[in-house]
């Protein structure tokens, strides 16, 4: 994996836990809304620093969608896991907030469980499909599912196929 790679696996961590750190201090100063009460959603986005939350969580999602496009989501969750120990320590230490014994410990087995499975490959090998002849000088991708084979023998069209058309 490529510098690129961890770069944008630290930005899916840094963009989620500042957008949810900056988006809990901002409601806490709006206050309790309601979802019976839509509009009382509209006024708590003009607080600062609940836009600020919303724009990182929006870099969170673009960065996290652009690692799943490269790796399999089994490998960027466990990447991401530092942000459970990052944003317990910014509640704790800048929002202070009140952090139970448990909730550490909670923490700590979720973090060691990630541990185990970080260990894998970022994109797990897929085996390619045979090609097969339709009779019809079509060339498709011979399916493993029944479903597709029966798409396939069906004419329906295929896609990402290639061969003659």
């Amino acid at each position: 994996m490529n510098f690129r790679k961890y770069l944008v696996l630290a930005g899916v961590t840094v963009f989620a836990v500042a957008g949810d750190s900056m988006l809990s201090h901002g409601m806490k100063q709006v206050g309790t809304i309601s979802i019976h009460h839509l509009q009382s959603v509209f006024p708590a986005v003009t607080n600062p620093w609940v836009a600020l939350g919303i724009l990182f969580l929006l870099g969170f999602f673009a960065t996290y969608t652009t690692a799943l496009s490269w790796a399999d989501l089994t490998y960027v969750m466990p990447a991401t896991a530092l942000g459970y120990v990052l944003l317990a320590l910014v509640a704790r230490f800048v929002l202070h907030e009140q952090i139970s014994l448990l909730r550490w410990l909670g923490i700590v087995l979720i973090t060691s469980g990630v541990g185990f499975v970080a260990g894998g490959p970022a994109l797990t090998e897929h085996n390619a499909l045979p090609e097969a002849d339709t009779g019809e000088g079509h060339v498709i991708a011979a399916a493993k599912s029944p479903l597709l084979a029966k798409d396939a023998r069906n004419g329906a069209p295929q896609v990402g196929v290639t061969g003659k058309i």
